[in-house]
């Protein structure tokens, strides 16, 4: 470790905090890999009807996709350590491309598992949330909640906000062009991450945004093997009760969103009738509620104890999900507009408390660790995703998935409650925050 003395930061006047800049490039490069990993779900309808692919077939490279975005995370918080983040988002971005403009030379439904599964699922799952901890935990030491909460919301949002363009482009051009779209604006983003982001404050000669001089410790960039390291946070973490309930606890998260809503709404709409372009706006205005919802959540997460943010999030979210079954029809309703208002505050919430908890139980591991309860989240998300899939096609209809993510979000508030941090954080941030 080293400690930066006084001397050492620029003293040229900053009208805005480099960590600011940083955090923006970082919402981009969060809002297209959520949109590029959550394409699939609009183009499921155009394949089977060109090709006579099952849900069920589609729905196993749709899983294969979630988990990647999950396991290699936790590797991912560790390259970042070991070769930088400006190396790690390139490549990833660089893998969505190939995966994206590959897939418009499928012919057989394995080769799904390619492209959707292996290189999108891997190279977004390269800048998933731990991106979003690593540059909150680096960069800033005040509003560490608020640039989470923003940062998470970027990641969710994308997903929703890209699918209704991505669908139009699918349905009145091909699915083909609509990749190809997905693989051009990953391309095109590389320079700009390449560009703009820094490893850490140090490298721009600036303290983190809210540290006070001559006090912050910086880690030095470690040197040893990232696979053997992310390995070494599973084993410390699987130790404690801690981490079993918050990952369980977000399992269930990814299962009632990512897994269930984002693959599965627009086909369970489409089932009772609403234009597949129509669905996937409704999709889209989860995201801008998500936006608020996500953001106040890390506005919260700042001042209050997160285990009962977490709890009252799941209650909210297994409601939600229990009236969903009555709300869908061929057009929309205003009940169904409550229902997305609703999902929209609740999507990603849980994202800020839960990496709080991270940080504030494992500390100096809370990075990596998170990665391992983020891999849980995909997970459960793939689990769901599959699971929706088979009983569509066994039923013809997706009424007990929705019911089923209703009950597991009982059990995830309770989990949550059990998720006792090892020291209480502070409940508020300095009032004497600098300003931007």
């Amino acid at each position: 470790m080293r400690t930066d003395a006084p001397a050492r930061p620029s003293t040229r006047r900053r009208r805005v905090h480099p960590a600011w800049w940083i955090a923006a490039v970082t919402f981009l490069a969060l809002f297209g890999a959520a949109g590029f990993r959550g394409a699939p779900g609009a183009l499921m309808v155009p394949l089977h009807d060109e090709f006579g692919w099952s849900m069920s077939a589609m729905s196993l490279a749709v899983g294969l996709n979630l988990v990647l975005y999950g396991l290699v995370a936790p590797f991912a918080a560790a390259l970042m350590d070991r070769f930088g983040i400006r190396r790690v988002v390139s490549t990833a971005l660089a893998l969505v491309a190939l995966g994206a403009i590959g897939s418009v030379f499928m012919t057989a439904s394995w080769q799904l598992l390619v492209f959707w599964g292996l290189l999108i699922g891997g190279g977004t799952g390269s800048m998933a949330l731990v991106l979003a901890a690593t540059i909150a935990d680096r960069w800033f030491v005040t509003k560490r909640g608020l640039v989470m909460g923003v940062l998470t919301a970027g990641q969710a949002t994308g997903q929703l906000v890209i699918l209704p363009p991505v669908a139009s482009i699918a349905e009145s051009i091909g699915w083909r062009p609509a990749s190809l779209l997905i693989g051009g604006v990953a391309l095109a983003v590389i320079p700009l991450a390449a560009w703009v982001l820094r490893d850490h404050p140090s490298n721009l000669r600036v303290l983190p945004y809210g540290a006070v001089p001559g006090t912050h410790v910086e880690l030095n960039r470690t040197t040893g093997s990232a696979v053997r390291r992310a390995l070494d946070g599973l084993r410390f973490a699987a130790r404690h009760r801690a981490f079993w309930a918050l990952a369980i606890a977000f399992a269930v998260c990814g299962a009632t969103t990512n897994g269930l809503v984002g693959i599965h709404f627009i086909p369970s709409a489409h089932d009772h009738g609403m234009p597949q372009a129509t669905a996937a706006g409704l999709l889209a205005a989860v995201g801008v509620f998500d936006i608020v919802g996500t953001v106040f959540s890390g506005w919260l997460t700042d001042r209050f104890d997160p285990r009962k943010l977490l709890a009252f999030y799941y209650t909210f979210r297994g409601v939600s999900l229990l009236l969903l079954p009555w709300l869908l029809s061929d057009v929309v309703h205003v009940s169904m507009i409550m229902f997305i208002v609703v999902y929209g505050l609740d999507w990603v919430a849980t994202v800020p408390p839960t990496a709080a908890l991270c940080r504030s139980i494992f500390q100096e591991r809370g990075t990596i660790i998170f990665g391992w309860v983020f891999a849980a989240h995909q997970i459960g998300a793939a689990i769901a995703a599959f699971g929706a899939g088979v009983i569509r096609d066994a039923f013809g209809e997706y009424t007990y998935a929705w019911w089923a993510g209703a009950a597991v979000c009982v059990v995830a508030a309770t989990l949550s409650i059990l998720a006792r941090p090892a020291r209480t954080e502070a409940s508020a941030v300095p009032a004497d925050s600098p300003a931007v």
